[in-house]
């Protein structure tokens, strides 16, 4: 069960639980939305899973890999259309929630660029249109092909679907020669209701909202069912195109105007965010008297050659962002509280409401965060909610956005029960008993049960088993927690024993039971040593015997409850597939707090091998001398690598019961070196470079980004294996050891020639 806790009071290992639940919920979420057009959950619960997961890796950025949901856009094309690779990359956008949010983005796209905040920056600001996006590649102003968005790199083509929508343009005028035109399909309020009034007397299908409407319209087989949905198309960027439409986006977006496409009347230009804030509650205000749903309000930086600069992360621009609508807020009764513990000890309180709809979605649950949150103080000792501390009884608000499940806002304390006593946090573990300790300055309370911990000991193996662990096919959370009860794991080494043990188990029992009949006839017998050797004893005598044997006497895996011969042969091949892993899942696996996706794939990436990590960790020593010191100092200076990151993970190999199992389980495996990605023509590539000073023509991030793009390794220190110090104005200690060990030094002048930037 992910970690119950806001995001600012997380754990590095808590956040990875909730990493690994929150990619579940958000594939499920695009499948159904993108590619089925038959969403499970609303956008506000959506829009709250991203932002809970943008959250947590903008804390903890070493948890971070390719795989994260963060790096997903939309989903993948569905059976029946023709495939559509896009040229350029249709991306998502980041989401802003509030005033706070808005500012820090206007104010990280100016650090990156190292603006100052009295030089301009204009940004435009648009309706976010609530639809379906799509691609129109024009070649000699003729439509040539219609794609949905797909996954965003590959779409469906639905070219012939596309041309039956009016305000799609077949033929431009006064256009560049291949002009790839990007927009949003939707349909208007009366003409949705119109359709499912239409739909209704026919006794087909109905739509649950006008998007679901629009998507499910544009992507039917038959071209002419697409014509008699009135669907409409606003226009609003371009991905290829054979030459510049504009200077500004502003500007680009007036020419694909003036050549004839839709564009919302709403866009306006704003010089700050202040002006960007006033054009959202513009915008916010006539929502209602729109004819066609939007969810908020889109920023774009104007200038497309700061655009060009800022450039994209893995799936959004750094130069745009959507700033949401609020979510709603509604009332119920907190009927109970209850505490789940995680993976890490962690004790978690769940807040057991009475049903409500929110949003359209039903809610029963909510996050409590800790106990601190239950008395109404932060994490400092400071008041929330006035103070109002949450009691099982209370009349609560419940509020949808920006969590992964809902939170409580406030308490009603005039609608209290009488007899609501304030909630006492259990000071014990309610699974093992054991004591709950709350360490200075943590603002959880922990199992100290450790391995005797049964939540613990299962959430350990979900984490191992998760989707950027590990990932066996039929070996999920339900699986796990069976095999757990069943006695059959306990270890992840257990895993890839568990088919020779189903089949010895089988065996064995076989010719136990008739030996154990015999003994029963006989007190002394030939049988005894058959049957302590099959039992695995070293001697014989009956009470031991018929322990073991009652612990062997198990049903094997195909007879268990949802399973069968089919079923337990797949797991059994899936589990033998995953013997041959790259070495940063293996990493990541293994659960070291503080290690995460991103975390586990920066030291895959250093040492290459396991053998060279696992070296290189049981050799470190913060306090030692000679090579072991030499180990540490290599281990924290990898970027995005911190001493309390090293720590954890230096200490997980000096535990004896943690090596055992680790060499247990890399026993069992094939262990991958990692994969290091090949760039062409790159004088930096597989080089360690180092920046230190100040760098005037770029920002420090910008040079980061730039330097890892061509196949070079960023370290925050310099050691004997730096290759290369970019050192700007004030540089000092680092540009005294570069000279000392003989390093290569240049400024960023240098550096930027040296790139081919210059």
């Amino acid at each position: 069960m992910a970690e119950e806790t806001p995001v600012e009071a997380l754990t590095a290992e808590a956040a990875q639980a909730e990493l690994v639940r929150l990619g579940e919920e958000l594939a499920r979420a695009n499948l159904a939305y993108h590619r089925d057009d038959t969403p499970e959950i609303d956008d506000a619960t959506y829009d709250a899973l991203k932002r809970r997961n943008a959250a947590i890796e903008a804390r903890f950025p070493d948890l971070k890999q390719p795989g994260s949901p963060s790096d997903q856009v939309g989903a993948a094309p569905a059976e029946g259309f023709a495939k559509v690779t896009h040229a350029v990359r249709m991306l998502s956008l980041a989401n802003a929630f509030d005033p706070e949010d808005l500012e820090e983005f206007v104010r990280g796209v100016r650090k990156y660029l190292g603006i100052s905040e009295d030089s301009k920056l204009p940004f435009t600001a648009e309706p976010k249109i609530d639809g379906l996006s799509l691609s129109l590649l024009y070649e000699n102003r003729q439509l040539v092909r219609a794609a949905t968005r797909g996954d965003g790199a590959v779409g469906e083509n639905v070219t012939a679907n596309a041309a039956t929508i009016e305000e799609i343009p077949e033929q431009l005028d006064d256009a560049p020669d291949r002009l790839e035109v990007r927009g949003e399909v939707y349909m208007s309020h009366a003409d949705f209701e119109a359709l499912n009034a239409r739909q209704a007397a026919r006794a087909g299908r109905s739509f649950a909202n006008p998007r679901n409407a629009a998507a499910g319209s544009l992507r039917q087989l038959d071209p002419e069912i697409t014509r008699s949905r009135p669907l409409k198309f606003f226009a609003y960027a371009w991905g290829e195109t054979s030459e510049p439409l504009s200077e500004t986006q502003s500007g680009a977006v007036a020419r694909l105007r003036k050549i004839g496409f839709q564009t919302n009347p709403l866009t306006e230009l704003c010089e700050d965010a202040a002006q960007m804030l006033d054009a959202y509650h513009r915008i916010e205000t006539q929502r209602a008297t729109l004819d066609y749903d939007i969810d908020g309000v889109v920023y774009k930086v104007d200038e497309l050659a700061l655009q060009h600069r800022l450039g994209f992360r893995s799936t959004t621009p750094r130069w745009a962002i959507a700033h949401k609508f609020p979510a709603e807020l509604a009332w119920t009764w907190l009927e109970r509280i209850e505490i789940q513990v995680g993976r890490t000890g962690a004790l978690s309180p769940v807040a057991r409401l009475s049903p409500l709809t929110v949003g359209g979605v039903v809610v029963s649950n909510a996050t409590l965060h800790n106990e601190d949150y239950i008395a109404g103080r932060d994490a400092k000792g400071g008041e929330i909610r006035g103070g109002k501390d949450i009691r099982e009884g209370d009349w609560v608000q419940v509020y949808r956005a920006g969590d992964v499940i809902p939170k409580i806002a406030d308490v009603d304390l005039s609608r209290r029960p009488p007899k609501a006593q304030p909630y006492k946090f259990p000071q014990v573990c309610p699974e093992c008993g054991s004591d709950a300790v709350r360490e200075e300055g943590d603002a959880v309370r922990r199992c100290s049960g450790g391995l005797i911990c049964p939540a613990q000991a299962v959430e350990k193996m979900r984490h191992f088993v998760s989707r950027s662990a590990f990932d066996i096919e039929g070996l999920g959370a339900k699986q796990v927690a069976q095999f757990y009860t069943l006695g059959w794991l306990r270890t992840p080494q257990d895993i890839f024993t568990l088919a020779a043990r189903d089949a010895a188990g089988e065996k064995a029992l076989q010719e136990i039971a008739p030996l154990l009949d015999r003994l029963e006839r006989e007190e002394h017998s030939d049988a005894h040593a058959r049957l302590a050797d099959a039992l695995g004893l070293e001697t014989f005598d009956a009470q031991t015997a018929r322990k073991a044997y009652e612990q062997r006497s198990r049903t094997p895996l195909e007879d268990q409850h949802g399973w069968g011969e089919k079923s337990a042969k797949n797991l059994f091949q899936a589990i033998e597939g995953k013997r041959n892993i790259p070495l940063d899942r293996v990493i990541f696996a293994l659960g070291i707090r503080h290690v995460g996706e991103s975390g586990a794939a920066l030291l895959a990436g250093h040492y290459g091998t396991w053998q060279a990590f696992e070296d290189a960790m049981h050799m470190a020593s913060p306090d030692a001398e000679g090579a072991a010191k030499e180990a540490w100092d290599d281990l924290v200076s990898i970027d995005g690598v911190g001493s309390v990151m090293a720590g954890a993970i230096v200490t997980t190999f000096a535990q004896q019961a943690e090596r055992a199992s680790i060499d247990g389980l890399v026993a069992q495996l094939d262990i991958q070196p990692f994969a290091r990605r090949v760039v062409q023509d790159s004088p930096v590539a597989g080089q360690t470079v180092v920046f230190t000073g100040t760098l005037e023509k770029m920002t420090r991030a910008e040079a980061k980004a730039r330097a890892e793009a061509l196949g070079a390794k960023v370290s925050g220190s310099v050691s004997a294996k730096t290759d290369l110090l970019i050192a700007g104005p004030g540089a000092g200690s680092k540009a005294k050891k570069a000279a000392e060990l003989g390093v290569r030094t240049i400024d960023e002048d240098g550096w930027l020639a040296l790139i081919g930037a210059l």
